[in-house]
């Protein structure tokens, strides 16, 4: 059995101590499960099977900087065993991609995603609550008639376009262990609260989730917390808000009342004239913030809720970590054929979940919480192991290998992880050539 297939073939998904490390998580039950979404189903046996096709994805979220046919020689990914030039010719390698298309990477996304995100670890709640964050990013394309055609481009103020097409990514995250719960991909000009309103059903039950300000609707806010039970959420306040005080609790905690406008009404017939929610005013560096909860006065305090607040910063990290440390600051996604770089950015949210799964796992072996592991450090240490595995022999040292790989990343600790504490700021830097200041913008 090669490499691929002993990592994949497992029998017991939550055994922490199973020789398969590294991508332990994922049965062959769901690989093969994927599989059959594949759009071209074949009983040929090839040199590069779906099934190879589908651990490619995976590396080539890890080797950014490589050719895809360099990657597929580096992690020996071929049915014969050899990915040698003579065995995967370039052209056959683009082949397979389309041939396993992207609903299978999203499909095993999603299963994996719905299992290892609501696992439990140490410090894993807040006052009895699970802590999850929505947030959106935004990724560039390649710059092609038919990927400006279908992901569209971003805003600019006068008539050019963006010099890349680009999509819109909106995932939820287990705050704790940093993985991605589930997420939802589409062309750039749809928004965040559509695509966000999509997967409030995966919001586990007794749980606060935290909002960035873009995601500020009435109707999200009063779905999330009607639909099951004891879940909760947190935002920022929009300026300019428009309020009643109903009650004030103590100084910056206080009830508001606030009108649902007629453009969500009549979206959503259900939704009453006004809604109350809890504000909560602290003080920062810069000033004071405000911010909305449904958590109630009497369960949680306003000291509480504003430190809370500043976890939602971690899945701003989750989106730093896919975009430098698994893409290494990349302008654009590799791919340019639309399916394509669907199956690539999918084949990067699953593989950031394979490593924050497996650091997760490290961190309890080691006693700590998984959000104390650096995340670039373990990404490129599974990179060079998986080399230095894929063409060890004996085979039957795999498990031994494997095993070690745990141990290495165990060593990878923060000792200490400071919040921000200044807001973000973008920087001109010095440059001897001029500066185009009508350009359109890279965003």
């Amino acid at each position: 059995m090669d490499f691929q297939q002993d990592l994949l073939d497992l029998s017991n998904l939550f055994n922490f101590s199973d020789v398969s490390s590294f991508t332990q998580n994922i049965p062959i039950e769901w690989v093969e499960s994927a599989l059959r979404l594949s759009a071209s189903a074949t009983i040929r046996r090839r040199r590069l099977p779906s099934d190879q096709v589908l651990w490619l994805v995976l590396g080539m979220a890890m080797f950014r900087n490589e050719p895809v046919h360099e990657v597929a020689r580096r992690l020996n990914v071929c049915a014969q065993g050899l990915a040698s030039d003579n065995l995967l010719a370039r052209s056959g390698v683009t082949n397979a991609r389309k041939r396993l298309g992207s609903e299978p990477v999203e499909w095993l996304f999603r299963q994996t995603g719905t299992h290892w995100g609501h696992e439990r670890y140490p410090e894993d709640e807040w006052n009895g609550l699970r802590v999850m964050a929505v947030d959106g990013a935004l990724f560039r394309t390649q710059d092609t008639p038919e990927l400006r055609e279908h992901f569209g481009s971003g805003n600019t103020s006068s008539k050019r376009q963006t010099p890349f097409p680009m999509l819109r990514l909106v995932a939820l995250m287990n705050v704790r262990s940093h993985i991605m719960i589930d997420a939802q991909i589409s062309p750039y000009r749809r928004g965040e609260i559509p695509l966000a309103e999509s997967f409030l059903s995966s919001i586990p039950d007794n749980s606060v989730t935290l909002f960035d300000k873009g995601f500020w609707s009435a109707n999200l806010m009063l779905t999330l917390t009607q639909q099951d039970v004891d879940r909760h959420w947190m935002i920022p306040e929009r300026k300019g808000l428009v309020h009643e005080v109903i009650k004030t609790y103590s100084d910056g905690d206080e009830l508001i009342q606030m009108k649902v406008s007629p453009q969500a009404r009549k979206k959503n017939p259900d939704l009453p004239e006004t809604w109350q929610v809890r504000r909560v005013t602290y003080q920062i560096k810069s000033g004071t913030k405000s911010v909305m909860t449904s958590l109630p006065v009497e369960r949680f305090s306003a000291a509480q809720v504003s430190e809370l607040y500043k976890e939602r910063w971690e899945i701003e990290l989750g989106f730093r970590d896919i975009k430098s440390a698994m893409q290494n600051n990349a302008i654009t996604l590799r791919s340019k054929k639309t399916d394509l770089v669907y199956q690539e950015l999918w084949g990067l949210l699953l593989c950031y979940n394979i490593i924050r799964r497996e650091a997760s796992m490290a961190a309890v072996s080691f006693d700590r919480v998984p959000s104390e592991i650096r995340f670039k450090p373990v990404c490129d240490y599974i990179a060079v192991q998986l080399i230095v595995m894929a063409a060890a022999n004996p085979i039957s040292g795999t498990g031994r290998r494997l095993s070690e790989l745990r141990s290495g990343i165990g060593s990878l600790f923060l000792e200490r992880r400071p919040r921000p504490t200044t807001p973000r700021t973008v920087k001109i830097s010095k440059t001897r050539y001029p500066v185009d200041r009508y350009a359109a913008p890279l965003k």
